[in-house]
């Protein structure tokens, strides 16, 4: 079973329905959207953008994790958002088996960071090696979360911008 089905899975079976999870949601949160390009520094430090860090509310904190989706690249969470998850998690009965299969490797694959005043974070080697980082990343705003993808894995911009019209349509946008 794939993760992210088990996370909404729970996310649907827990007590808020979609509905009231928008409008509870990190309202004081912007959508966080853009992309920029980034060369880690000597300290395979990766700067989060100003731009995202104020729309993130400017936290001191992140989570960082692999995409659920199977895509390679890692996902940066502002702490609300994903505690909100965490909290449906452990709101999901300790019997099933899946659940709990999840919640260890999300225990296993997550790091919680800290951002220090001028914006960075140090993503451990071995999850930056997991999406193919040498030295370039390039950070793109994916609404509610951050995608760091290693430099040339990025999705194409021609790429996205001609699927745009099609995804648009499937997600009644």
């Amino acid at each position: 079973m794939r993760w992210g089905k088990v996370l909404n899975r729970v996310m649907k079976s827990g007590e808020v329905s979609k509905q009231e999870e928008v409008q509870k949601g990190p309202a004081k949160i912007g959508s966080l959207l853009g992309s920029f390009a980034f060369r880690l520094d000597p300290k395979r430090r990766i700067t989060i953008p100003s731009v995202f860090r104020n729309r993130m509310g400017a936290p001191a904190i992140v989570y960082v994790l692999p995409s659920l989706t199977g895509k390679r690249c890692l996902e940066i969470f502002q702490p609300e958002a994903f505690e909100n998850r965490l909290q449906e998690l452990n709101n999901a009965s300790l019997t099933d088996t899946d659940v709990a299969d999840f919640v260890t490797m999300i225990g296993r694959v997550s790091e919680t960071l800290d951002v220090d005043v001028q914006g960075r974070i140090r993503i451990s080697d071995s999850l930056l090696d997991h999406i193919g980082v040498d030295r370039d990343v390039v950070i793109i705003g994916a609404m509610n979360r951050l995608q760091v993808w290693a430099a040339g894995n990025e999705p194409s911009f021609e790429n996205a911008y001609s699927n745009v019209v099609s995804a648009a349509k499937t997600v009644h946008f």
